[in-house]
């Protein structure tokens, strides 16, 4: 028996379906026919040119990124930038290209903000911001709330933070000296959801992509940790291939082994 890759993107949309994706973005079939027969799947949080020549060697012919590879239009392919140059290596080796972004962030079970909090050790109490009021349909939107059975120091928060997420460093804002128990956390970009964080009651937020003014705004009423987009988003990798494995065994699916993060630190 062989699957093709209808039936795998089938499957991740029955877990994040499409629609759940916010307007701005990108997330589906890029490049490539769904009807191959899949050999191989490599899963990655950016595709980049060395994510392909690694499903190259791996006789990988679907790739999967949280990221689209294609998030603005193309109006021409002549391998002048990273995007056009993908497209071009994707169609010569014949490699599939499949995103799943926005629409896994806004899932509960399954989805980028539940490994956070799992990683973080958090007991989840359930979605920061609901796409619908509906009890039905409560398990979709952005961001999580979660407690820790005893709450910790700040200190001891962010040293445990640091470590789960496996950072280089933590941006915060002023420390206010209370204790951590509730905590909100959104994968990558996250600021939007601030407001939403202290009226959850969460003492600590954990997100990525923090502009400067945006710390003020704490305001002494939360601590904003960011921890940065990348590595707030890491374990999406395994999360994607712990479901694809459990559901398929015609294939191997196998976790990018290269840090495709394009912020590098000075230590």
């Amino acid at each position: 028996m062989s699957t093709n890759a209808t039936e795998l993107f089938q499957y991740l949309e029955s877990i994040a379906p499409l629609h759940l994706q916010e307007e701005y973005d990108n997330s589906g079939l890029l490049i490539g026919s769904s009807m191959q027969t899949v050999k191989g799947v490599l899963i990655c949080l950016d595709c980049t040119e060395e994510v392909l020549n690694e499903a190259i060697r791996l006789n990988c012919n679907v790739v999967i990124s949280h990221h689209p590879a294609i998030f603005y239009g193309i109006k021409r392919i002549t391998g002048s930038n990273l995007t056009e140059r993908l497209v071009m290596k994707a169609i010569k080796e014949e490699i599939i290209i499949y995103a799943i972004h926005t629409n896994l962030d806004n899932v509960l079970e399954g989805g980028v903000n539940e490994r956070i909090a799992h990683q973080l050790d958090l007991t989840i109490d359930g979605i920061l911001r609901p796409m619908s009021s509906d009890p039905d349909v409560k398990n979709h939107g952005a961001g999580i709330i979660g407690h820790f059975t005893n709450a910790m120091s700040e200190a001891e928060f962010l040293t445990h933070v640091k470590v789960k997420m496996k950072t280089h460093v933590i941006r915060h804002s002023k420390l206010p000296g209370r204790p951590i128990q509730m905590v909100a956390v959104c994968g990558g970009s996250g600021s939007f959801l601030l407001e939403d964080a202290i009226q959850a009651g969460a003492q600590a937020f954990v997100t990525g992509d923090y502009k400067y003014h945006g710390f003020f705004d704490a305001d002494g009423k939360i601590i904003i940790c960011d921890i940065g987009h990348y590595e707030s988003e890491q374990y999406t990798i395994n999360v994607l291939q712990e479901l694809i494995s459990r559901k398929f065994r015609t294939f191997a699916a196998h976790c990018t082994q290269l840090n495709t993060n394009p912020v590098h630190y000075f230590t």
